[in-house]
């Protein structure tokens, strides 16, 4: 039998798997987190529902529904003691024990939350997933906790990139000793009970929450689905065997025991059914599809005129084989005949043996030709930027003599590129080789300069006369070249010198020069109005407010901090901390100095009021 839970509208189907047909289908008030079959048929099954309700269901329907105080999200049922333990949005295990019909003491855990659960089937050993990335064992014997691994510590390795907390999603055990376990960022470390320490982590490369794992014991492999992909691979080595990524998002896979059939539940209205005879055999109720299998291996299709070659009724006689025309040699189709490839090659190469020797020709004639189109060919310079052309002439040439030595793929120069071509017409790109920084970034310039000017010169002198030569203009050879080159590197540092010196020079005769120039005008009188409501004082506030004006930041600074109006200090963190205090203007000053004088004018007529007030009488009373 094989049972299915569906949405809209939630509902259960099972199906006669030796029948191959649907055996019956139930409708459900809310949706189904997880289900679990107690029995070895569909006469008991159990329903967590999304609403807290769980739904136990009969061989004939409904059978009871109860309700537990947190929202579900796992449980596993425990056969020895008939007990059912949920895990959900609460740090308790809820028990619900199916032979006494009602609730046991809940078992307590350091998380705030439990996602999956599973209990092995070997000794009984229950272990809850937490949000936490922990995994926590307790034995149902004595109802208290054993041990407590770190899977989310444990999953953050060199490869992997984890931009959050990975919580368990998924946990499987396998004999005694193995279990696995899957995070939400994609990873599934698989451990043995006797050490806390993961042997084995792989990750899916996904970030997507690992949905289940299974174990294949025949060739040592597991598997385990994201919504994404299902990967197989070996438990020893971490090593992928094979991967399916099916159309649509996985909610769940089912590996049928002792066989090479997968069962996935998606976001579609089928379900998705594999085989993989590597794995193993089909099932018995579908024995048929290893018949299929063989059949497909034993008799590959092959395409009809693999073995076939089309030739037109002109390459006939250029072989001169119309002779076979309607023969079964040849099979008519379209405008020509196919005629079998091997009897096409055999024939040609008795017409032409030395084929392949022109073909080869052919070849390296194409390849110089290439070559030789990729060169930079200009008749003449350009108006704007000759000697920038020339350089990048010369490096071009320089460029192809190395790539013929060392067969590299040339670039392309900047002459021959149409986004570059306005910096060879317009003006206003014209390299200016007097300016400061040309002369510093380029020291050796002048030399390279009247090497440049020499050819040059050639150049006009071959265009005057419209004669075109390939060949280089006679001068030294490449070598004497090459050495002039590095004694010229040499020197590098000494003419940067050179070249900072002459610029400190005419920096000077320009200011000597600006100098004469000022002293030799004549000022004349300048006349300012003053703006109605304002005095005139002087010419020194405005000589020295420019004078503080063109002074650097930290002579303000000094200069404010020396009159009080700025104080610096160290705050705790390392910083600076600055304060300022305005200045007062004249007419404030005089203002605060009439109110001072009038508060103490009238401390002195109540200091005399107090004490006329207070002074004794002298003098004899009257009888």
């Amino acid at each position: 039998m094989s049972v299915v839970t569906g949405t809209y509208k939630p509902r259960v189907r099972c199906y006669d798997t030796y029948q191959l047909s649907l055996k019956f289908e139930r409708c459900l008030d809310s949706e189904v987190v997880t289900f679990e079959t107690l029995s070895d048929d569909y006469s008991k099954i159990v329903f967590l529902h999304n609403d807290r309700y769980i739904e136990f269901h009969s061989q004939s329907g409904f059978y009871y529904k109860t309700r537990i105080p947190k929202f579900g999200r796992d449980f596993s049922y425990h056969y020895p003691s008939c007990d059912l333990y949920f895990v959900g949005a609460s740090s308790e295990v809820y028990r619900l024990n199916l032979e006494q019909g009602r609730y046991l003491n809940p078992l307590q855990t350091d998380a705030a939350e439990n996602n999956v659960c599973d209990i092995n089937s070997v000794h009984g050993l229950f272990a809850t997933g937490t949000i936490e990335g922990r995994v926590e064992c307790w034995d149902p014997r004595t109802r208290g906790r054993v041990g407590v691994l770190d899977c989310a510590l444990s999953s953050v390795t060199a490869d992997s990139e984890i931009n959050s907390l990975p919580t368990i999603s998924a946990l499987k055990f396998n004999g005694a000793l193995t279990m696995a376990v899957g995070t939400s960022t994609g990873q599934v470390l698989l451990y043995d009970l006797r050490s806390d320490k993961p042997l084995l982590v792989k990750d899916h490369q996904y970030g997507l929450p690992i949905k289940s794992v299974h174990f294949q014991d025949s060739l040592d492999l597991i598997l385990s689905a994201d919504s994404r992909i299902i990967k197989m691979w070996n438990k020893n080595s971490g090593k992928i065997f094979t991967s399916l990524e099916p159309e649509h998002d996985l909610n769940d896979v089912c590996l049928y025991p002792s066989s090479g059939m997968l069962l996935t539940a998606s976001e579609a209205p089928k379900m998705g059914i594999y085989y993989i005879p590597v794995l193993g055999p089909a099932p018995r109720w579908c024995s048929f599809l290893d018949n299929l299998t063989e059949e497909l291996e034993e008799n590959p299709e092959s395409t009809v005129y693999d073995d076939y070659k089309f030739v037109t009724k002109k390459d006939l006689e250029n072989l001169g084989l119309t002779h076979l025309i309607g023969s079964p040699f040849l099979r008519a189709y379209m405008h020509g005949f196919f005629m079998d490839i091997r009897l096409y090659h055999k024939v040609k190469l008795m017409v032409n043996p030395f084929a392949y020797e022109e073909y080869r020709k052919d070849k390296i004639r194409q390849k110089i030709e290439e070559t030789r189109a990729q060169r930079v060919q200009l008749k003449k310079l350009p108006k704007v930027n000759k000697e920038l052309a020339l350089k990048l002439i010369e490096e071009e040439e320089e460029k192809q003599k190395s790539t013929w030595k060392k067969k590299v793929k040339s670039l392309p120069n900047i002459l021959t590129d149409d986004r570059f071509k306005v910096m060879f017409e317009n003006p206003d790109f014209q390299v200016d080789e007097e300016s400061e920084e040309f002369r510093l970034l380029n020291p050796l310039v002048s030399k390279i300069s009247e090497k440049r000017k020499k050819k040059l010169r050639l150049l006009e002198q071959q265009e005057l006369h419209g004669k075109e030569e390939e060949e280089e203009p006679e001068g030294k050879p490449s070598d004497a070249e090459s050495s002039e080159s590095s004694d010229d590197e040499k020197d590098w540092v000494a003419e940067v010198r050179k070249q900072r010196r002459l610029l400190q020079q005419e920096e000077k005769v320009k200011r000597q020069e600006q100098l004469r120039e000022d002293q030799q005008t004549v000022l004349k009188p300048q006349f300012y109005e003053i703006k109605a409501g304002e005095e005139f004082r002087s010419f020194k506030d405005s000589a020295t407010k420019q004078k503080l004006m063109n002074k650097t930041l930290e002579d303000r600074l000094k200069l404010e901090a020396k009159n009080g109006t700025l104080s610096v200090s160290d705050t705790t963190v390392g910083s600076k901390q600055l304060t300022f205090t305005l200045k007062k203007s004249e007419q404030q000053k005089k203002q605060q100095e009439a109110e001072k004088l009038h508060r103490q004018e009238r401390k002195a007529v109540r200091r005399s009021a107090g004490h006329l007030r207070s002074r004794p009488r002298w003098g004899r009373p009257f009888h």
